[in-house]
Parts: C-alpha cells; sequence; structure tokens
C-alpha cells in the first residue's frame, strides 16, 4: 500500500510538472535576473537575444539587475525562486568561480539547470604603448623582478582574475594584483600606464586596439579570434593550459520542467541564428558556443572543477 501511494503521488508530481510545461507561459511575465549592473555585457549581448526570445514564446520579459557579492545575491535569487519557468538567470563565467570564491547557501552544480550558452568571448592581453612588446618580454621581465610587476582585474575571482592567474600560472611568474569594478576601471589605468597588464573582456579592449591607443599581446581563447586574426593565443606563445573563455549563459532553477527548459533552449537557439542578433554578437568580437542543456550541465561541472584547482593554486583567499 505505501509503495502504491509513493507511486501515485509521483505520478501526481509529474502530471502536474506537465501541466505546467503545457500552459507555460501564460501566467505572467517572465522575470530575467542580472546578477551585475546595468551596462555589462550580459546588458549588451543578453538583451536583444531575450526580446527575441520573449517575441517566439509571446510572453513579455522584465530584466531584473541584482548586483552584489561577486554576483552571488542574484544567483542566489534565482536557486531559490518557484521552478515554474518564470525566473531565469542570465550570468557569465562567475557562475563557475564563485563556488571556489565565496561561501554559499546554493549548490551551483545541483541547483541550477543550464538553458545554453549564448556567446563566448576571449580575454586579451593588453598593455600601455610604451609597455611590452612580446608576451616574452613580459614574462622576462616578471622573472627577473618577481613581484614588480601589476595587472588589474575585474575584481577578486572575476573572470579576468582567473584568466591572469591561469596565464601566470602557465608561466611561472608573479604579479601584483589590483582589482577593480570593471573593464572601464582597469582600461584606464592601463591607458595611463599605471598598471603593467590587464587581461579584457575582447569587446571592451577592441576600440582602444583599432585606434592603437594600447597593445594587444596575446589572446586567452584556444583558437585564435576572428576580430584580432594577427594575435597570438597564449598557448601559440607557449604557455600550456594558459586558455581561458569568457562566457555568458541562460539558466534555470533546477526543478524547472524539463519541457519548459527545452522550449528556452530552441526559442534561444533561434534567436542567436537571426541575422540581427548575430551582426550585434559580431559586433560585440563574441563567438558561437552551441551547447545541448544536458552539455551545458556538464560543461558547468568541469568548469566549476577547473576553477577550483586554479583558485587553489594561485592562493586566492576566498570571500567568507
Amino acid at each position: 500500500m505505501l509503495r502504491g501511494l509513493l507511486l501515485a503521488s509521483a505520478l501526481l508530481l509529474m502530471l502536474a510538472g506537465f501541466a505546467n510545461a503545457q500552459s507555460w507561459p501564460d501566467k505572467q511575465p517572465i522575470r530575467v535576473i542580472l546578477p551585475f549592473s546595468p551596462g555589462s555585457s550580459l546588458d549588451t549581448l543578453g538583451r536583444p537575444v531575450f526580446e527575441h526570445v520573449a517575441k517566439q514564446i509571446g510572453q513579455s520579459l522584465v530584466f531584473e539587475h541584482r548586483p552584489g557579492a561577486g554576483g552571488t545575491l542574484g544567483m542566489a535569487q534565482v536557486a531559490k525562486a518557484e521552478a515554474d519557468g518564470y525566473t531565469l538567470l542570465l550570468n557569465s563565467s562567475v557562475q563557475t568561480i564563485t563556488p571556489s570564491t565565496y561561501t554559499l547557501a546554493f549548490d551551483v552544480a545541483r541547483d541550477f539547470a543550464g538553458i545554453a550558452p549564448l556567446a563566448q568571448f576571449p580575454n586579451v592581453l593588453v598593455v600601455p604603448l610604451s609597455g611590452f612588446k612580446t608576451v616574452a618580454d613580459l614574462v622576462a621581465t616578471a622573472k627577473a623582478k618577481p613581484g614588480s610587476l601589476t595587472f588589474g582585474s575585474g575584481g577578486v575571482g572575476a573572470a579576468t582574475h582567473l584568466t591572469a592567474e591561469r596565464f601566470m600560472l602557465s608561466a611561472g611568474i608573479k604579479a601584483v594584483h589590483v582589482p577593480f569594478k570593471g573593464a572601464p576601471d582597469v582600461l584606464r589605468e592601463i591607458l595611463g600606464g599605471r598598471l603593467d597588464f590587464y587581461f579584457s573582456p575582447l569587446a571592451s579592449a577592441m576600440p582602444l586596439i583599432e585606434s592603437k591607443k594600447l597593445r594587444a599581446l596575446a589572446v586567452s581563447s584556444v583558437q585564435r579570434s576572428p576580430s584580432l586574426p594577427d594575435i597570438p593565443t597564449t598557448l601559440e606563445v607557449g604557455f600550456p593550459n594558459s586558455e581561458y573563455v569568457f562566457w555568458i549563459g541562460a539558466f534555470a532553477p533546477a526543478a524547472t520542467p524539463r519541457d519548459i527548459v527545452q522550449r528556452l533552449h530552441g526559442a534561444i537557439t533561434k534567436a542567436l541564428a537571426d541575422p540581427d542578433v548575430q551582426n550585434g554578437i559580431t559586433k560585440l568580437a563574441a563567438e558561437p558556443m552551441p551547447l545541448t542543456p544536458e552539455k551545458f550541465d556538464e560543461f558547468i561541472k568541469r568548469e566549476i572543477e577547473s576553477n577550483a584547482a586554479v583558485v587553489a593554486a594561485a592562493g586566492i583567499t576566498p570571500n567568507r
């Protein structure tokens, strides 16, 4: 009898989830939580994609910025939200860094369902025009004068921070970390010659590279960026395991019905194929990152482990 009751309860839950998935998204507008302030790449890339998604599914979307604590406040809001398809998260590589740099009240691997990556961006190693001419010059100076160089990032544990740490571990060098709030602040210091190097998101640095206001030495991707075909990768110039790619992706609470996750994945995929959206992505120096929801979840788990290794090896102190 107990077994029969349990099976009946499971069936009712399954049917309720199916019914919700069938009626979704008629109930109310969908909230898209962005865990950082307005103006970030989450905005510039994510909004056009989700506006296209809204037209496809016939429901309005409300974008809500919930910055704070390295993105974890917004992440927590979605992790604890009703898994009904009406609350989504738009986040970046930070999603897989925070498990190693913050004490969290949720589990990134278990409490979120990956929907789809929107795009990936290589970070580009930039220096002042008066600075180093090659990556080899930078590394040689850092080895000759340990601790004499400075580098900037978007904050302790940010993707730009880990990109630099991964490169320095490969090169066997150390430099003084100077954290800032974001790319504009760091690039201003590079332009003024007050920092020695920075692994900048490519979209942020491209206008300054094109106008020859700063120098690009290498990109952190596995292959050269189509936006900077003449700039080598850090792998090409001799530093194994130095690659690091910044990405942006969409997530839902883990228990969200799979029909809803799959429908959102299809809508995002269709949006990314739209010529106007593609043109905007190209202007941001972004590249495709096609993954199914299942493969995206697997990618997230692997990257959590990889980032944890970098955080430990670099001696980054977690925020407790």
